[in-house]
């Protein structure tokens, strides 16, 4: 994924574990996408912006993750991961800006 954006493999994480989790049926599928995707996104953080950005920025893709579940008990299952993907993507796109 090297010539994938970083905020694009940070959404493709988000949004494709939870869709594969939820049309597979199995939950550690999903957790699986998550997790690469979640790796190869902190790489690559790395690399553009440093260590102490890329904890920030995956801190926060975990939180997203975490604080998806309840959101979706408010406004649905779909509307949260693409609410928390956005805020992920924007995050993520603001703090890489100026190393590319």
């Amino acid at each position: 994924m090297a010539g994938v954006p970083s905020t694009a493999v940070a959404a493709a994480g988000l949004i494709g574990g939870y869709g594969t989790a939820r049309w597979s049926g199995r939950r550690e599928l999903g957790g699986a996408v998550l997790a690469a995707a979640g790796a190869t996104a902190a790489v690559q953080w790395n690399r553009q912006a440093g260590p102490a950005t890329a904890a920030a920025l995956t801190g926060l893709y975990v939180a997203a993750f975490g604080g998806s579940h309840p959101l979706a008990k408010k406004i649905g299952a779909w509307p949260s991961v693409l609410a928390v993907t956005a805020v992920v993507a924007t995050a993520s796109a603001l703090a890489t800006r100026r190393s590319n």
